[in-house]
C-alpha cells in the first residue's frame, strides 16, 4: 500500500470513527424503539460499522455517512429478524416498521430521550444507569467505560448485561416517563450526565497521553444535557445543568499548563476562557431562572458564573458565593459542598475560621484527596508548613488522577 493509500485509509477510519460517535445513539435509539431488545440494536448498529470498514476504504465514503449506517444497520436488522424464529411472531409488524425508517441522518431527539429515560430507570443499579447510557446512548465500548472508571472490562460487561436483562425482565418501559413521574426521575438522569462530565473532568484512568482529562466525556455530557435542555425546555433544571458543563469547559484552554499539570482557579490566564461559552452558559442560567423553580444545579451554575464574571481572582465577589454556598447547603447539605463553602469562607472571614470547619468534616471526607489539598492550602496560609506539607502528601496518596497527581508532586517538591 502506497503512502498515500494508507493515510486515506487512515482519514476513513477517523471519519467512520466520529460519525459512530455521533450518530450511534440516534441509531440505538431508533432500533430499541422498534426492536424492544437493547443487544440487537447494538449488534446491527456495529455491524453497520464493520460493514462501513469494509466499504468505505474502496468506495470512499457516502456523502451522508449517517443515513448510510442507518439503512444498513436498518437493512441488517431487518435480515436478522427474517431468520431468526424468535421473531416469527412479529416479523410482519417489525419488518414494516423498519422498512418505514427514514433514510436521512436527522436528529431524532425523542428517541434518545426515551432511550436515555429507560437507561436511567430507578430500578437499575446507579453504576450500571452510567454504563448503560454511556454505552447504549452515547456509543462508548466497553472498554472504553471500563477503562474510564477503573473497573475491569468483564465486571463492566457484566453490569451492563445485568441491566439490560433487567430491562427485558421487569419489562422496563422504552419511554420518557409522563409529567407526573418525571420530577422524579429528572434528578437521577442529570446525576448520570453530571458524573459523565467529571470523569472527563479528572478522569481516574492513569495512562492516558492527556493526563487526566478525557475531553470527549466532556463533550458526550454537553450533548447529553444539551438533548434534556432542548427536549425539556419548560424544566429548569436540565437548562442550568448544561450551563454549568459549559462555564467549567469556557475555562478548559487555561486549565492545564503545556506539561499537563493543572493550573489552579487563581492562577489561569483568563484571557484564554472561550467569551463566547460563557455568554451561552449565562444566557441558560437567566432562561432557567425565568421558570421560577429553584434548583440545585441553577444554584451550582450561578457559583461557576461568579468565577468565570470576575476579571481576576482577586476580584472575585467572594460574599456573593457565600450567599451562593448558603442556598446550596439549604437543598444539598453534603460535606463537599460544606468543603467548598469554607474555601470561600477563607477569604471572607480568613483561613483560620476556614480551617476550623474544614477540619471538622474530617470524619465524613478524609478518604477524599481535596479534603486534604484544601487544609494544607489553609495551613500554609497559616505558616503551618510541614503540616501543609504532610496534608499535600496524603493529598496525593488519595488520587489517582494525573494531572492532580502531578500539580502535588510539583507543589511537594518545591516544600522540600
Amino acid at each position: 500500500m502506497s503512502s498515500a493509500d494508507s493515510a486515506g485509509a487512515r482519514d476513513t477510519r477517523s471519519l467512520i470513527e466520529r460519525v459512530f460517535r455521533e450518530e450511534a445513539g440516534r441509531l440505538t435509539a431508533s432500533l430499541v424503539r422498534l426492536l424492544g431488545d437493547f443487544d440487537l440494536a447494538e449488534e446491527m448498529v456495529s455491524e453497520a460499522v464493520v460493514e462501513a470498514l469494509r466499504r468505505w476504504p474502496s468506495s470512499g465514503p457516502p456523502s451522508r455517512p449517517g443515513a448510510w449506517l442507518l439503512t444498513c444497520a436498518r437493512n441488517k436488522a431487518l435480515d436478522r429478524i427474517r431468520r431468526e424464529a424468535r421473531f416469527q411472531d412479529r416479523l410482519p409488524q417489525l419488518a414494516a416498521r423498519i422498512e418505514a425508517l427514514p433514510e436521512t441522518a436527522e436528529r431524532e431527539p425523542d428517541d434518545r430521550l426515551r432511550l436515555i429515560f429507560t437507561c436511567c430507570h430507578p430500578a437499575l443499579d446507579p453504576d450500571a444507569q452510567v454504563a448503560l447510557t454511556l454505552r447504549a446512548v452515547v456509543g462508548l465500548t466497553t472498554a472504553e467505560i471500563a477503562r474510564a472508571f477503573m473497573v475491569p472490562e468483564a465486571t463492566l460487561a457484566k453490569r451492563v448485561t445485568r441491566a439490560k436483562r433487567k430491562i427485558a425482565t421487569a419489562g422496563i418501559p422504552y419511554r420518557a416517563p409522563e409529567p407526573e413521574e418525571r420530577a422524579g426521575r429528572l434528578p437521577q438522569v442529570m446525576r448520570v450526565v453530571y458524573l459523565v462530565f467529571n470523569e472527563g473532568c479528572f478522569t481516574t484512568g492513569g495512562d492516558r497521553g492527556d493526563l487526566g482529562v478525557r475531553r470527549e466525556l466532556v463533550d458526550d455530557a454537553e450533548w447529553l444535557a444539551g438533548l434534556l435542555a432542548g427536549s425539556l425546555p419548560h424544566e429548569p433544571e436540565p437548562l442550568a445543568l448544561l450551563a454549568l458543563i459549559r462555564l467549567h469547559a469556557a475555562r478548559w484552554p487555561a486549565r492545564l499548563d503545556t506539561e499537563g499539570r493543572l493550573i489552579p482557579l487563581a492562577d489561569q490566564d483568563r484571557s484564554r476562557w472561550d467569551t463566547r461559552r460563557i455568554r451561552s452558559a449565562t444566557a441558560l442560567i437567566e432562561r432557567a431562572a425565568e421558570l421560577g423553580r429553584p434548583g440545585p444545579y441553577q444554584i451550582e451554575a450561578a457559583i461557576a458564573a461568579v468565577h468565570c464574571e470576575a476579571p481576576s481572582w482577586k476580584d472575585t465577589d467572594w460574599p456573593q458565593l457565600l450567599c451562593l454556598y448558603d442556598m446550596l447547603l439549604a437543598v444539598d447539605p453534603s460535606p463537599v459542598v460544606r468543603l467548598n463553602r469554607a474555601i470561600v469562607v477563607s477569604h471572607t472571614d480568613g483561613p483560620a475560621i476556614a480551617l476550623t470547619q474544614v477540619e471538622a468534616l474530617g470524619g465524613q471526607l478524609g478518604r477524599y484527596h481535596l479534603f486534604h489539598a484544601t487544609r494544607a492550602a489553609l495551613l500554609r496560609d497559616l505558616g503551618r508548613d510541614a503540616e501543609a506539607t504532610e496534608a499535600d502528601r496524603q493529598a496525593l496518596r488519595l488520587t489517582a488522577n494525573p494531572a492532580e497527581r502531578s500539580l502535588l508532586t510539583a507543589r511537594l517538591t518545591q516544600e522540600t
